[in-house]
């Protein structure tokens, strides 16, 4: 085999063991990636990172591999390390993907939030992923979440709007914002004037905070208008990869703990989001909540919307609040 081949193979190859030792990825690149070889042995894969950087807080984890930042002969760079060696092969198509995605970009800051986002793509695919799409209730109610997440972006930015999304963690309340808390409910418009509740905790009062219930109706309609799930999806993630990485790990965190799979095929439905209520949840609001009688528990219950009108809020009060304003 010429040795040129052997490389394209196993870029590794002919590099020392015991020592760090690196080759420059592409002579034509870019951006500085190189072939390493650890002082373990370890293969791995090393992006160079120039002065001035914005280094991510977070990285992503993956099964079998190191990926961290580290202080290296003239910098820091990320450093991506093999650690089962039976993975070889698939970690050589991993790092050139990697690479690939890197060098679309036009500047290192660039290529850093791509290689991260392309490392989550990879997590996602390895993670294994649902055998079954979300269910058309799971998708208006996603949506409805969505929507929020946008409004709370254009209040308080997107890494603290990323970091209060809470919901697809299991958390009681979908967003949580210091003292205040809000619970999103998303409803057929045409359906009657209820919204479920799952659970006695979610409009549950908790000590030191402010609850609020948005409900908002999501629509399936009829081509051209509204936009599927995956055109949600993707224009909420357009709006965190440009802003930072660590924004975009979050959110890449929380879409695929939603049960959201980017290979789905969500292509046979629309929607579209109406208007949202906002009210504010306290007294005497129409509502199930600890204690409960003992033996009982996983509550499951409707409100009427019309028996909460009088908790209704003004137009702007809630996003005042949620920005620091206070009431309008």
């Amino acid at each position: 085999m010429k040795a040129s081949s052997v490389k394209m193979n196993d870029p590794w190859q002919g590099l020392s063991a015991g020592s760090i030792d690196a080759r420059r990825v592409s002579g034509e690149g870019k951006h500085d990636f190189f072939w390493i070889t650890s002082s373990s042995s370890e293969p791995g894969l090393l992006l160079r990172l120039p002065a001035g950087i914005e280094e991510p807080a977070s990285l992503p984890k993956l099964r079998n591999l190191e990926i961290a930042i580290r202080d290296v002969v003239g910098g820091r760079a990320i450093v991506i390390l093999l650690k089962d060696p039976d993975q070889r092969e698939l970690f050589v198509s991993l790092c050139r993907d990697v690479v690939g995605a890197a060098e679309t970009a036009a500047t290192t800051q660039d290529a850093v939030t791509r290689a991260v986002r392309r490392l989550l793509r990879w997590h996602h695919l390895l993670r294994g992923g649902r055998s079954d799409i979300l269910s058309l209730e799971e998708q208006r109610g996603l949506i409805g979440e969505l929507h929020f997440l946008e409004r709370l972006v254009s209040l308080i930015g997107p890494r603290a709007a990323i970091e209060a999304w809470r919901g697809p963690f299991g958390a009681s309340k979908d967003f949580e914002l210091d003292s205040l808390l809000v619970e999103v409910k998303a409803r057929r418009g045409a359906a009657k004037p209820y919204v479920q509740i799952s659970s006695e905790d979610q409009l549950a009062d908790v000590a030191g905070t402010s609850l609020f219930l948005c409900v908002s109706p999501v629509d399936a309609v009829i081509k051209p208008e509204g936009l599927t799930l995956a055109d949600h999806v993707r224009r909420i993630e357009e709006i965190f990869i440009a802003a930072d990485t660590d924004s975009l790990v979050l959110w890449e965190e929380a879409i695929q703990a939603s049960g959201y799979d980017v290979a789905d095929d969500y292509s046979d439905r629309r929607w579209k989001v109406g208007e949202t209520l906002d009210h504010r949840v306290e007294g005497e609001f129409p509502r199930i909540v600890p204690p409960l009688t003992v033996g009982v528990g996983g509550v499951r219950y409707s409100i009427s919307l019309g028996a909460c009108s009088s908790y209704r809020m003004q137009e702007g009060d809630l996003d005042g609040l949620i920005s620091g304003g206070g009431l309008p």
